[in-house]
């Protein structure tokens, strides 16, 4: 009796005072609130990771297939393996984060203290756990979460990249020949897949020569292979990154790492950096490396490399496989997360990936004929006009860089500019950017003190002596700059003590 009565009260309440009309009145607003929350949805998400600035892109599909009601990550976290072509993946979001205006976790050199474990202290700016936002954090480091977690907002993006262990001893030795202890007592590299236990010494600091993604991931990259410690490597990895790119898939790495931060494809468009003069390679059975199958995706060649290096890397298949096995941690981890990235391109859909990609290279040819010279051709560091952003040099393999086309309005060269511009000139603008009181004192320059550490000489006998000014302190050779003026090469007997790139 009760509940009859109180329903015809609720009744009277509805019809009685509100009425019919009302009801649909207020079935309607709450109609259009819904539609205009989710139009306002689309136009954040369209608004929010759109550059900031002047785009260059000529194609209406600078934007790339719809991302759904997505929000653009802002908090990554980047673990820059390598020699395997994260300096171009740093590029790309030194771009994003500074069309944006986005804080970076910048070091206060340039690397956060490698080979050490890295150290929240060794961020420019940390003033402690929470103390300040920090957007994107991805300089070589060796990883070590519970620092990472204190500079890094819990809700932060984490992926990196990986590659087959016998490419990147190929890229290692081509670059660290003349610093990595073990390589520069081997002959050749040949010489040194044969026999590394004569070489290898794991007492010593940057070798860079066994397991070198095991030990950026943080762990142990000398001990004795065992599957249970690779199982906990790979536990590790899966429990922290939410995403591992493959070198050798660059342009499909790209697609899948814009849809997982919601980004739009053209933020994801990059030309090779940190690139070599290099001969072909068949790694792995893969069809070229990854900076050749760039350039030919760019419809960029390149140039002849160096008879003596070509001697010092070559290799023969047998002596790969025998890489592979003495980095058989790497291979491990490089075998486990590509038949993951492989089943996420299934889970994504071939045919799509196949649209996408083919649109990401239409539009970096499209780039690379807007923004440098010679439909996008890389050169010698030497015959590049600017000399701010010629690549820094290292290694037996020449580095390459590009060249801005002329005539180029401010807008689009500013966008262009940040494309190429080399990966220690890009932290120093950033740099001077959220630090514009220090940069007034002055910076050192990159090409003299690269990584916080000093040059020295090879037959120095102290480790970290810096060579007087104004001499090099070895042989030199004549080469010519691209307007004729003389330059001064140092024939390798400057070294590096400290990992560059």
């Amino acid at each position: 009796m009760l509940f009859r009565r109180r329903a015809r009260m609720l009744r009277w309440l509805v019809c009685g005072r509100v009425g019919t009309v009302w009801i649909w009145k207020a079935l309607l607003l709450f109609v259009a609130i819904a539609f205009a929350v989710q139009l306002l949805g689309v136009i954040f998400n369209k608004s929010s990771v759109h550059p900031a600035g002047h785009s260059i892109f000529l194609s209406s599909d600078a934007q790339g297939p719809s991302l759904g009601f997505c929000q653009p990550h802002t908090h990554i976290m980047f673990l820059k393996t390598h020699k395997t072509a994260s300096s171009t993946v740093l590029n790309m979001l030194y771009r994003f984060g500074d069309e944006r205006n986005l804080r970076f976790a910048l070091p206060l050199g340039y690397q956060f203290g490698y080979p050490l474990p890295f150290n929240a202290h060794r961020v420019k700016g940390y003033r402690g756990p929470r103390a300040m936002e920090f957007h994107i954090l991805g300089h070589h480091m060796r990883f070590n979460k519970p620092e990472v977690e204190k500079v890094m907002p819990a809700d932060t993006f984490y992926f990196s990249i990986i590659r087959d262990p016998a490419g990147m001893a190929e890229s290692s030795f081509a670059y660290y020949k003349e610093v990595a202890p073990a390589f520069r007592k081997a002959k050749s590299l040949g010489d040194f897949a044969d026999n590394p236990y004569r070489y290898y010494d794991s007492r010593v600091r940057n070798n860079y020569a066994r397991n070198l993604l095991m030990f950026d991931f943080g762990m142990d990259n000398n001990a004795n292979f065992s599957l249970a410690v690779a199982q906990k490597a790979e536990t590790m990895i899966r429990q922290t990154f939410n995403l591992i790119l493959v070198s050798e898939y660059f342009d499909q790495s790209m697609i899948l790492l814009r849809h997982a931060l919601c980004w739009p494809l053209e933020t994801v468009v990059s030309f090779s950096l940190n690139a070599r003069q290099q001969k072909p390679s068949d790694v792995g059975g893969l069809s070229g490396s990854f900076v050749s199958k760039a350039a030919a995706a760019a419809g960029i060649g390149f140039r002849g490399v160096r008879p003596q290096a070509k001697i010092l890397t070559n290799v023969t298949e047998a002596q790969r496989e025998k890489l592979r096995q003495w980095n058989a941690f790497d291979l491990y981890l490089y075998k486990t997360f590509n038949r993951t990235f492989w089943e996420d391109i299934k889970s994504f859909g071939y045919a799509q990936m196949e649209q996408e990609v083919s649109l990401l290279r239409m539009l970096r040819k499209e780039m690379a004929q807007v923004c440098l010279r010679d439909g996008g051709k890389p050169v010698e560091a030497r015959r590049i006009r600017d000399k701010n952003i010629r690549p820094f040099q290292l290694g037996l393999l020449e580095i390459l860089g590009y060249e801005l086309q002329p005539g180029l309005d401010n807008a689009t060269r500013t966008a262009c500019l940040r494309m190429i511009r080399p990966e220690l000139q890009y932290k120093d603008v950033l740099d001077a950017k959220q630090f514009p009181r220090v940069a007034q004192s002055g910076q050192q320059n990159p090409a003299l003190l690269a990584a916080g550490a000093s040059l020295v000489r090879q037959d120095s006998p102290r480790t970290g002596e810096r060579p007087a000014e104004g001499n090099a302190g070895g042989r030199t050779a004549e080469l010519r700059d691209w307007d004729g003026s003389r330059l001064m090469r140092r024939n390798q007997t400057l070294i590096q003590k400290v990992r560059l790139t």
